[in-house]
């Protein structure tokens, strides 16, 4: 089995290098992801320039765009073949509820599973985790699964794992994704030269959080895996727009 691995955080990102130690022991690697932190790049394209490949020491290719970049180059042609999964992580921090809007962890194989490869995302439950491995081993345990199995069709799964050690995991559950309260304001500040700058806000709190979401299952110390689809039209307003735009 040939896996391409990606991220948002940069190809030296640690959560990256320990999965691709863990992966490597029962697959085929190939490591392309973006050469800096690019979180919250959702699945921004670079059209306006050309983009360069580049060859790390460790082997990883690094490429200057967004995560979908990474993916879409690395399956469009910088392979000679299309893999037979895609895994994008391991993010520091969760991407639950609306993070997946802007997330380029979940971006990332959100690009192969649309390029029509199974795709998966992992994020730790919390920013500077101290349990990469137990997500590491966690994702070990799926592409396992899978090879004892046949290929699942094209799907889009987003995992996020509590940042505890594995021994303290309490399973692994199917979700649906939670809702965050509206995002904290802006941070307001000015530089030295007397300009006025502005920090995006921190993300809002869960809201949405009961019995079945992902917010409930990490908080539980469950593994959450959530599938996603792409499909954004809003099927129950069809009728009554129609309805509402009789002009």
């Amino acid at each position: 089995m040939r896996i391409l691995l990606s991220n948002d955080d940069g190809y030296f990102a640690p959560g990256l290098n320990i999965l691709a130690e863990h992966i490597s022991k029962i697959a085929e690697v190939v490591v392309v992801a973006p050469e800096r932190n690019r979180s919250g790049a959702s699945n921004s394209l670079t059209l306006d320039r050309p983009l360069t490949v580049r060859k790390a020491l460790n082997g990883f290719y690094y490429v200057n765009g967004t995560p979908t970049d990474c993916v879409h180059l690395a399956v469009t042609g910088l392979l000679d073949q299309l893999p037979d999964m895609v895994i994008s992580g391991i993010n520091d921090g969760a991407n639950m509820g609306d993070d997946t809007i802007y997330s380029g962890t979940v971006a990332a194989a959100m690009e192969g599973y649309l390029l029509g490869v199974p795709s998966f995302a992992f994020s730790m439950s919390q920013h500077n985790p101290a349990h990469f491995e137990t997500a590491a081993r966690v994702a070990v345990e799926l592409v396992q699964h899978i090879q004892k199995k046949d290929m699942p069709p094209p799907m889009l799964l987003n995992v996020n794992i509590p940042d505890v050690p594995y021994d303290a995991l309490q399973g692994r559950v199917i979700t649906r994704l939670g809702k965050r309260h509206k995002a904290e304001p802006v941070i307001k500040s000015t530089t030295p030269r007397g300009e006025t700058v502005y920090w995006v806000g921190a993300a809002g709190a869960a809201q949405d959080a009961g019995d079945g979401t992902d917010f409930y299952a990490v908080a539980n110390n469950r593994v959450s895996m959530t599938p996603l689809q792409i499909d954004l039209t809003h099927y129950n307003q069809l009728s009554s727009l129609k309805t509402w735009l009789d002009f």
